[in-house]
């Protein structure tokens, strides 16, 4: 499996970006071909002092191959083209192939 993650930085006005990734982002979210699973959060909290991130995006993929598929795809183009409208923070995005954990 592999891991996308979006960190969002406090944005100027944390109400717009509540708003407009609710009702816009995460629609375009739902129809996005090629994860298995995505969530997301804007309950980011630090285990000491303040949070350096306001919310937090996660989806998973078959693999690498598939990730970069679905990024690359017009449908990935678009939702990428689409955080300018809300994250005046920007946006930090890492990515990594998932190891298991278990014994």
């Amino acid at each position: 499996m592999h891991k996308l993650v979006v960190l969002y930085p406090e944005p100027a006005d944390p109400e717009h970006f509540r708003d407009y990734y609710v009702t816009n982002h995460l629609p375009l979210v739902r129809n996005w071909p090629g994860p298995l699973a995505w969530r997301y959060s804007f309950d980011v909290a630090a285990a000491e002092g303040e949070a350096p991130y306001f919310a937090v995006f996660e989806a998973d993929f078959a693999d690498a191959a598939a990730m970069d598929a679905a990024r690359t795809s017009p449908h990935g183009q678009r939702l990428a083209a689409d955080v300018a409208n809300y994250a005046t923070g920007g946006a930090v995005i890492i990515h990594y192939p998932v190891q298991d954990g278990t014994g």
